[in-house]
């Protein structure tokens, strides 16, 4: 009997069709060349077999081989004139080869077999559009759109969320689902409007949902890999992006999704070797190459993250986050021609309004460069009004946030609390607001032999947030807080140190952590790691103020793109650490940036005892530290502190208004000399 059953599973594994599903299953999940491999060996006994052929011809086409594919899918027609699919796979074989009219030939007669398919009518539609016959190829598309189902439903949807209106657009992805639980577009478009909406949970739960369906799906994999990464599920990420490459191995996405990744966690050999292989595939890849400029800038290489700038915005002039990013270097200067250049493209109509922000912002440092601040004013304001318009911020809703920490983490409460938490004194907290001078009081930290820098590290406000999720009565951070005993707060503590260990490869016994919008959370930390230090920089409220203004951030701040609504955030961020300082007397280090400029080793002094470290003389040297730096400050830190940085409000007093208008209290209370002229 097991002779028999044994007999039988060999005879079912050789037959053509389980070659062919098994070979399907290797090239589903990305791997080609094992599909290729079993094909061929099913082929050496069934030569004639029409869907082995034809599968050999995809996992060739997958490889990048047109040549070999054309070669196979010919003998598929040649047997099997009548086959459909094997018109369909010669004609992608021509298309890779720029053959389009063959290709269009092809596909007619695959349509003649085979008159209600999609994709042979889709296909039809882009190869008219490569050949300019744009009615034609609309017509095509049209009626692809009718033939699959949904398909017309869910290009109305994607259309209404371009224009911005998400709500209608989830409306029918939703409606598209009710009827098609299957259908892996609108799975992935559902949960692109999660993504949006920062709800990158469920972003991740539809699409592994779709990818159960569809594991070939490389899009979704993609955008499974940016759900991850946005969750900080960094090796889950990485694995979703890799299955991109795997799928499409002769296209640069995944080596660039990969790339940057390895770029966040700080792996910035392996990030380079990754934008590499991207530029292998695309030697104009402008992912790639920007991408290494990157890099390049955060560990110093200023000189080659030019160059490799530069190759970006050649290969694509209007990609002006480039431009910007070389901007951002702070310490590198535009010539006449890039000014006219960028003029240029910020004045043209057709220009993707994301590319014009950037061209303002850098127009801006350019024009500052050249000390016509009237200019650079103008190219900013431009710049911030045009952001804005993207950001989704609300300056009510940040005022009733900070009530809820004032009215929670009062004194009687923490007094109640001493003692409790984790008890290791490794982390120092850099807090405060943007371009207030935390990059340089970590770069003085970071010298000292006994502390590690990292960078603005997520991990807190996550740890936080996460309190309170998994309670039946709802209650939620930071009013959880006191329904919370001794042993929860030591485990967050201890939290927030295992998810930081991954950015702390030194070994060394202390580390900073310079997030700025930590300065909510100066309550959390205090009862959860009593002993973590907490360092305030503070700058003059004008100059923080308007050096967000002219800072152009990837994400988040979301407050600085209005004067009004940055000075506001000013006073809120100072009410604050006002309360922080009222109930938790010496636990926050104040550092003002112009007194580190003035006195530095007087400030760098305050700064190690207030952390209780010895003295190193290094901090004063904190120029000569080569380690990696990621913020926008990265090459202003690595020169000798300079007093021309400070009080830089002075040359864009007169477009001020708003912002002094709404600091007054502050601005009246600073001391003279450190005054507007108004006053």
């Amino acid at each position: 009997m097991t002779t028999t059953r044994m007999h039988n599973e060999e005879s079912q594994t050789d037959s053509p069709k389980a070659s062919f599903d098994r070979a399907n299953t290797f090239l589903r999940a990305g791997d080609a060349p094992m599909a290729e491999r079993i094909c061929r060996q099913a082929l050496n006994e069934h030569p004639r077999d029409s869907n082995l052929l034809c599968l050999l011809g995809a996992a060739l086409i997958r490889q990048r081989r047109p040549e070999e594919a054309e070669h196979t899918l010919s003998r598929a027609v040649r047997i099997f004139p009548d086959f459909s699919r094997a018109h369909e796979g010669l004609a992608e074989a021509l298309i890779m080869q720029g053959r389009l009219s063959d290709a269009l030939t092809s596909l007619e007669r695959a349509e003649e077999l085979e008159p209600g398919s999609a994709s042979i009518r889709m296909k039809k539609g882009k190869v008219l559009i490569g050949m300019g016959r744009d009615d034609d190829a609309s017509r095509e598309l049209e009626e692809s759109f009718k033939l699959a189902p949904h398909r017309e439903d869910l290009v109305r949807g994607l259309g209404l969320q371009r224009m911005g209106n998400v709500r209608e657009a989830e409306k029918i992805y939703r409606d598209v689902l009710l009827r098609d639980p299957t259908n892996v577009d609108a799975l992935r478009l559902l949960a692109s409007v999660a993504m949006r909406a920062n709800q990158w949970g469920d972003a991740e739960a539809l699409l592994e949902r779709a990818l159960e369906i569809s594991p070939d799906f490389h899009q979704g994999w993609n955008d499974l890999g940016l759900a991850r990464q946005e969750q900080d599920k960094t090796e889950a990420a990485i694995e979703a992006f890799q299955r991109v490459i795997r799928l499409e191995p002769h296209r640069p996405t995944g080596y660039v999704s990969v790339g940057t990744v390895y770029a966040m966690i700080g792996k910035h050999d392996e990030s380079l070797d990754m934008f590499k292989k991207a530029l292998q595939q695309d030697p104009s890849n402008f992912g790639a190459l920007s991408g290494i400029g990157h890099v390049l800038k955060t560990i110093g290489q200023q000189d080659e993250a030019i160059a490799s700038y530069r190759e970006c915005i050649k290969q694509n002039p209007d990609h002006g986050e480039t431009w910007w990013s070389m901007a951002n270097l702070k310490t590198f200067r535009f010539d006449d021609g890039d000014i006219d250049n960028m003029l240029g493209r910020v004045a043209r109509e057709s220009l993707i309004e994301e590319q014009r922000t950037n061209f303002h912002f850098a127009l801006g440092k350019a024009f500052e460069d050249k000390e016509d601040f009237d200019s650079a004013f103008e190219q900013y304001s431009l710049g911030n009004g045009n952001r804005r318009q993207r950001e989704s911020y609300d300056p009510v809703q940040t005022a009733d946030l900070h009530d809820r920490f004032i009215e929670t983490f009062t004194k009687e409460f923490l007094v109640e609390r001493i003692g409790s938490g984790c008890q290791s004194n490794a982390p120092i907290l850099i807090v405060g607001l943007p371009r207030s001078g935390s990059t340089l009081i970590e770069q003085i930290l970071a010298s000292h032999p006994d502390v590690e820098g990292t960078h603005e590290l997520p991990d807190l406000g996550r740890v936080a947030r996460s309190v309170g999720t998994q309670r039946d009565d709802r209650k939620s951070y930071p009013q959880v807080m006191p329904l919370l005993d001794a042993e929860e707060l030591s485990a967050l503590g201890e939290e927030y140190l295992h998810r930081t260990e991954r950015h702390r490869v030194g070994g060394k016994p202390r580390f900073t952590d310079k997030l700025p919008n930590n300065f909510v959370h100066v309550g959390f930390l205090s009862l959860t790691l009593p002993n973590a230090k907490i360092i305030n920089a503070k700058r003059h409220p004008l100059d923080s103020c308007l050096g967000s203004f002219k800072q152009l951030f990837a994400r988040g701040q979301p407050f600085t793109y209005d004067q009004f609504e940055l000075a506001e955030f000013y006073l809120e961020y100072q009410r604050v650490m006002d309360h922080w300082h009222e109930v938790l007397p010496g636990k926050v280090l104040d550092v003002q940036y112009e007194n580190v400029v003035d006195d530095l080793e007087t400030e760098v002094r305050r700064i190690l005892e207030y952390c209780e470290l010895p003295w190193d003389d290094a901090c004063l040297r904190f120029y000569e530290n080569e380690r990696a730096v990621k913020t926008a400050s990265s090459e202003q830190v690595r020169k000798p502190i300079y007093s021309t940085s400070k009080h830089l409000w002075r040359r864009y007093e007169r477009h001020l208004g708003p912002m002094i208008e709404i600091l007054e209290p502050l601005l009246r209370e600073l001391p003279e000399g450190w005054q507007p002229s108004q006053y």
